[in-house]
């Protein structure tokens, strides 16, 4: 029985053109700190991957969202102990899951338009329980050896009577749930206009990736396996670098 070929020279193309636009967009980001504490940046990275899910599906998407990171940290490493790089990992695949599993459904405007919304709030959402109950612990416990005082003072500025008693209640839904809908927002007000624009070619694309041609079981199995290998191996180079990276900066 004939399999398809998922990763094309084409989509491989693909991927690698809208990892390298998001990751400079990614590393190029910048605080709020009127409206958000400091330390939760904000970039336009999230276009470039969402145009990127439209284009060449959900799977995509997701590899789109690791290697921008990837990339992120061997140019300019980790300042936060990985700890806020694994968020956008894990908030950023969930938006384009959605996205793209809803868009592959519904190939329209409107299509477009509802796994936007499905995609942020499924993301946001991630982004309260991730911080809850993972991120801000770990953030804690590795950036400042368990003390609470350092991030009670990046609080304090926005929120005077933040303290340890009552830090989630403000963080989570006055800092953490506003920040992730108004990136989600941004992002998808920029994207939509972006993709009416290129929807046909976005189909065309679709319709190249989706080859009709007929291989070999056996031949097509061992494409997917060194196009996995391959994949794998990219990524563990740019971990490699990502690491080495962050022990020289520390050094």
């Amino acid at each position: 029985m004939a399999a398809k070929k998922y990763f094309s020279s084409t989509r491989i193309a693909m991927i690698a053109l809208f990892s390298a636009l998001a990751a400079i967009l990614y590393i190029f980001n910048f605080s709020l700190p009127f409206a958000f504490p400091s330390f939760l940046e904000f970039r336009f990275s999230d276009v470039p991957v969402l145009i990127g899910t439209f284009a060449l599906g959900p799977l995509s998407g997701c590899v789109i969202v690791v290697m921008m990171v990837l990339i992120k940290l061997v140019c300019v490493s980790t300042s936060t102990m990985f700890v806020g790089d694994a968020a956008d990992i894990l908030v950023g695949i969930a938006l384009v899951i959605p996205v793209g599993l809803i868009y592959q459904r519904r190939r329209t405007f409107r299509g477009a338009l509802l796994g936007l919304a499905v995609g942020s709030l499924v993301s946001t959402a991630l982004a309260v329980l991730l911080n809850r109950f993972a991120l801000v612990p770990a953030y804690v416990y590795l950036m400042f050896g368990g003390s609470w005082d350092p991030i009670l003072g990046m609080m304090t500025p926005l929120f005077p009577s933040c303290t340890r008693e009552n830090f989630y209640s403000l963080y989570l839904w006055a800092a953490i749930l506003p920040f992730n809908l108004l990136r989600c927002l941004v992002a998808s007000l920029i994207t939509l206009p972006v993709y009416k624009h290129i929807s046909r070619a976005i189909n065309r694309l679709n319709a190249k990736l989706t080859p009709k041609k007929r291989t070999g079981e056996r031949s097509s199995r061992y494409a997917a396996a060194l196009t996995v290998l391959g994949f794998v191996l990219a990524v563990l180079v740019l971990v490699f670098f990502a690491v080495l990276h962050y022990l020289l900066t520390q050094g």
